[in-house]
C-alpha cells in the first residue's frame, strides 16, 4: 500500500514509497538478548535515547510512569547513548542498576547505541529519515529526545528534551 500525502505548498497529492518496517531491525537488550520489535505490533512504540548524567535524567521518573500508566497501549524503550556530553559512561549492568535504584526502571533497555554520525545504529537510521520511515527526517539533538511510533509500526513524530513523557503532545495519541 502507498502512503498519499498532499504537498503543502502546491496542495497537490504526492505519492511516497513504502517505508522500510520497523519490525524488521535489529537491537539488542541492555541484557545482549534480541529484543523482537515485531513482537509489540498493536501497541505504540515511545524511543527515548536516555542516559545517566543529563539534566534531563530526572525523565526516567516520568517514562517509568508513562509506561506503567499506559502499559495496556504502549512499550516505552531506552536507548542508551553516550554521544551527548559523555553522560552515559556506564556498562550495561551499571546502566541497569543505576536505572532501577535511582527510578525503578522495568520498562525495556537496550544496548548502547550511536543515534547519529557514521556509526548510528539502523533504528535511529529509521526513526530519523523519512525515506525509511515514510513521514519526516529529523536530526537527534540531545538526550531524551523521544520518538512516536504506532501501533502497525508508523513514524508518528518525535519530540525534544524538553518534551516530557507526559505532556500532551505525547498522551494525546494514547
Amino acid at each position: 500500500m502507498k502512503r498519499i500525502s498532499k504537498a503543502k505548498l502546491t496542495g497537490s497529492v504526492v505519492i511516497k514509497k513504502n517505508p522500510e518496517s520497523i519490525y524488521n531491525i535489529a537491537i539488542n537488550g541492555l541484557n545482549g538478548q534480541p529484543i523482537l520489535l515485531s513482537a509489540f505490533k498493536g501497541k505504540k512504540l515511545l524511543f527515548v535515547n536516555v542516559a545517566s548524567s543529563c539534566g534531563f535524567t530526572k525523565q526516567y521518573k516520568e517514562l517509568q510512569d508513562l509506561s506503567d500508566k499506559y502499559a495496556d497501549k504502549l512499550v516505552v524503550i531506552g536507548v542508551p547513548c553516550n554521544q551527548f556530553g559523555s553522560q552515559e559512561k556506564g556498562n550495561a549492568s551499571e546502566i541497569q542498576e543505576f536505572c532501577e535504584l535511582n527510578f525503578g526502571v522495568t520498562f525495556l533497555l537496550t544496548e548502547k547505541v550511536a543515534v547519529k554520525g557514521n556509526y548510528q545504529h539502523p533504528l535511529y537510521k529509521w526513526l530519523t529519515s523519512e525515506a525509511k520511515n515514510g513521514v519526516k527526517s529529523s536530526s537527534v539533538k540531545w538526550n531524551f529526545q523521544k520518538y512516536l511510533v504506532d501501533c502497525t509500526g508508523n513514524f508518528i513524530d518525535y519530540y525534544y528534551s524538553t518534551t516530557t513523557p507526559m505532556s500532551s503532545r505525547i498522551t494525546m495519541y494514547l
